[in-house]
């Protein structure tokens, strides 16, 4: 499990909220057997997700987030449940590139960035998703995210993410946080803010010195008075399971399943974020079908 931490200033002008996503990351890199670098984009990605999920007002909410950029890596993905649970997968897990010239892992390089970040709100209360779409900035995740929130939700935010990954692949470290201003934030405190990141060491650095998501709101915030919301345990959870697999199939209609049973009467399907596998019979499955049954209708979507 993880620690996630949210954090208001004094004067309730500022958010943070904080993890130390380190066992998080450390089973996506078990799940997907990722390179280095691809541990540290996917890793990144799913430790912003899951502040992205934590901060969501109703826990049944979730978000999306896509990062196709052209790299080498291909498209990214990362799930959030409402309270920062999340998932994720990435298309080409083994890329590998040379650092870059200061030694750190050449995200950017393996996810491009000629491409956009797609953010997808789906809201419980809402007929339809909410989609939101910036172009990347530099494709190293945190930079990225800051943009979505100043273009789209017209929000100033602060994003740092890190992951840290021992020559041996294994995660040694991960964590980020993000830092929001609420309307009305006087121009000194945007400054003392300011102020206060520039002089953070990098998200790797505090957590390899042992310091808690508690430490790095306080050095954010420092001068802010800040305090401590609520802390939670946030893990990396996917939610498929064999009976959504075969709601998923049957969702297909008669046709389609016709299709695919006489190419094959077995089917197996295999989760892209757990890699859980799931075995049907279509014969069994045209039987569970209504006579009438095809695709869903569009009214019923």
């Amino acid at each position: 499990m993880s620690e996630l931490i949210r954090g208001l200033s004094e004067n309730g002008g500022v958010v943070f909220c904080g993890i130390d996503s380190t066992d998080i990351v450390c089973k996506a890199e078990q799940l997907h057997k990722t390179s280095a670098t691809c541990s540290a984009a996917l890793g990144r990605l799913l430790t912003g997700a899951s502040l992205m999920g934590a901060m969501l007002k109703d826990s049944r909410d979730s978000i999306t987030l896509r990062v196709n950029g052209g790299g080498p890596a291909g498209l990214v993905i990362a799930c959030t449940d409402g309270t920062g649970n999340v998932k994720g997968c990435i298309d080409h897990p083994l890329v590998e590139l040379p650092p870059r010239a200061d030694g750190h892992l050449d995200v950017g390089g393996a996810v491009g960035k000629d491409g956009v970040l797609t953010v997808i709100r789906d809201n419980k209360l809402q007929k339809e998703p909410t989609v939101g779409q910036v172009p990347l900035v530099s494709g190293e995740i945190a930079e990225d995210l800051t943009a979505y929130y100043a273009y789209s939700e017209q929000i100033p935010t602060v994003c740092a993410l890190g992951v840290l990954v021992d020559p041996d692949l294994t995660i040694h470290c991960a964590g980020g946080y993000m830092v929001q201003l609420l309307p009305g934030a006087t121009d000194a405190e945007i400054t003392q803010l300011e102020q206060n990141i520039a002089a953070m060491p990098s998200v790797t650095e505090m957590l390899r010195a042992g310091a808690t998501p508690k430490d790095m709101m306080e050095k954010a915030l420092a001068g802010f008075a800040p305090s401590v919301l609520d802390t939670r345990q946030v893990s990396y959870r996917c939610d498929c399971s064999e009976e959504r697999t075969k709601a998923m199939l049957l969702s297909l209609g008669r046709k389609e399943l016709e299709k695919l049973r006489d190419e094959d009467p077995h089917c197996e399907v295999v989760c892209h974020f757990c890699h859980s596998k799931y075995n049907f019979e279509l014969n069994q499955l045209l039987k569970d079908l209504p006579e009438t049954s095809e695709a869903a209708p569009e009214e019923a979507q």
